[in-house]
């Protein structure tokens, strides 16, 4: 129902309890009071708007107010307040409850949706009421903030409304799971995850950004969500220091560590050797990672390390005579490189292999 028809029946009783009260200077019994706001409660229910029921109730007021000319002013307006009052606690109790339900259904749906959880068809019934068409391919790309992230943090807000107000004709969908800021956006339209990723970033102080690749149907999301998952820990692991990563960009540290047992074995017998290094393997396993990150550049190796060339030219050559692979020579630059990838994606030598 819509309209001041409709307003209009939830006055029952309104011109009854103004002429008593009126009529005896009372004030509203609690009983009258609940009938008010139950009243309110029951409008909002059916979705007419606050300020229609208000307007029908002073209209009310005015078409009754020639029979109260007896009756100081004061004492009618008394009542009217105390009446409209109830009326709109009522109606804000049952918004409240609704906001409340609704926050409800989309958090179990967002649940639903990454963990792949429900039946699919059910899945997207209730998918397309939050503005996703799960038969198409989508995306999803997440936000790791210096702080655990929820739906009331200002960069949240932030981000989300920038996000709705350029692309309010688009099918997105953004929310927080486990301290993070997640968007959701057809597959087709990096653009959003884009303009997200940007913003995201800024909004949260550097936060980082991962985005995993597109996938079709409702299980396409929960892969793209682990995909961006697994490559922020892959960031941390690797300490990468873009604010935007990419799963795609990626992919071949999966493919590394698949086996895990034969990558602990190429570390193991690859660097295993520098564990006789006076103070650890750790100084040598940093060398490589630097001299390997800066394209075998003995210079810039050494800038990034605080090292003079002469120091770090010495740290390669112990590493070749405990390994018996030199980093200078191509043929066992590969191996050497991947297994300090190895190393870092296993966290040696800080772990035991």
């Amino acid at each position: 129902m819509n309209g001041p028809e409709a307003a209009e029946d939830y006055l029952t009783g309104y011109d009854q309890i103004l002429a008593e009260v009126c009529a005896t200077g009372r004030r509203l019994t609690r009983a009258e009071l609940e009938s008010r706001r139950l009243l309110g409660e029951r409008a909002a229910e059916t979705g007419i708007g606050l300020r229609a029921l208000v307007r029908q109730h002073l209209a009310a007021t005015r078409s009754i107010w020639p029979t109260l000319r007896s009756v100081d002013a004061d004492r009618v307006l008394a009542a009217v307040e105390q009446s409209i009052d109830a009326f709109s606690e009522g109606h804000e109790r049952a918004q409240k409850l609704a906001v409340r339900r609704e926050e409800a259904a989309r958090r179990e749906f967002i649940d639903d949706l990454l963990y792949g959880r429900s039946d699919l068809g059910r899945l997207a019934e209730r998918a397309v009421r939050f503005g996703l068409l799960l038969t198409r391919a989508h995306a999803v790309a997440v936000c790791q903030g210096d702080a655990p992230l929820d739906d009331t943090d200002p960069a949240t807000r932030q981000v989300e409304n920038a996000v709705v107000a350029r692309f309010s004709e688009r099918r997105v969908l953004l929310a927080t799971k486990g301290g993070l800021l997640i968007c959701i956006a057809p597959g087709d339209q990096e653009e959003i995850l884009t303009f997200f990723a940007k913003l995201a970033h800024e909004a949260t102080g550097g936060g980082r950004v991962a985005v995993g690749r597109a996938h079709p149907g409702p299980g396409g999301i929960v892969h793209s969500y682990e995909e961006a998952l697994h490559t922020l820990d892959l960031a941390d692991r690797l300490a990468l220091d873009a604010p935007v990563l990419h799963a795609v960009d990626l992919l071949v540290y999966p493919v590394l560590t698949r086996d895990r047992q034969a990558m602990a074995d190429l570390v193991r017998n690859t660097l295993g050797p520098l564990e006789h290094a006076r103070g650890g393997p750790q100084p040598l396993v940093d060398t490589l990672t630097a001299y390997f990150d800066s394209g075998c550049v003995a210079a810039e190796s050494a800038r990034r390390l605080k090292l003079s060339v002469r120091a770090l030219t010495y740290r390669l050559e112990r590493i070749h005579t405990l390994t018996g692979t030199n980093p200078a020579d191509p043929m066992h630059r590969f191996t050497l490189q991947t297994a300090v990838i190895g190393a870092r994606l296993l966290g040696w030598p800080q772990t035991e292999l």
